[in-house]
């Protein structure tokens, strides 16, 4: 290791087209993205429920009310979403460890490092994802 890769912080890395793809430095870079999302999304939720608790007191005017109740009904489902979220990186993680992680689940096709910087969760690739949604869409409008 030269003197100029120990200057280099870690965070710099970016995965490149011209590595070897999901090799185990991208692996590792993908699993610290998801990680680093994961514990974001659990830190807001630990602050919006500790603002919840603070927040129970009680409204005179029915307008302060309805529109502290709507806030509060808005930051509920942002939270039920991040759950779900929550759920996808875990299974994103869990694919980095059985080595299945950037490969489509559908055809077995590289994903790409773009989709994946943009879309770390994603489980299928551009085309295989454009093909779902149109079915999706026929089925829809039947």
């Amino acid at each position: 290791m030269s003197a100029d890769d120990i200057s280099k912080p870690v965070d710099t890395y970016r995965p490149a087209d011209d590595e070897d793809y999901m090799n185990e430095r991208q692996l590792a870079y993908f699993r610290k993205k998801l990680l680093t999302w994961k514990n974001e999304i659990l830190a807001g939720s630990k602050e919006t429920v500790s603002v919840m608790q603070k927040e129970t007191e009680n409204h005179p005017d029915l307008v302060d009310r309805a529109s502290s109740e709507s806030d509060r009904a808005l930051e509920l489902r942002t939270r039920d979403r991040q759950r779900k979220l929550i759920s996808k990186i875990d299974e994103a993680i869990s694919r980095i460890d059985d080595g299945s992680y950037g490969f489509c689940e559908e055809t077995g096709e590289p994903i790409g490092l773009g989709r994946l910087e943009a879309r770390p969760t994603a489980t299928l690739s551009i085309e295989a994802q454009e093909r779902h949604e149109r079915s999706e869409r026929v089925h829809r409008d039947d």
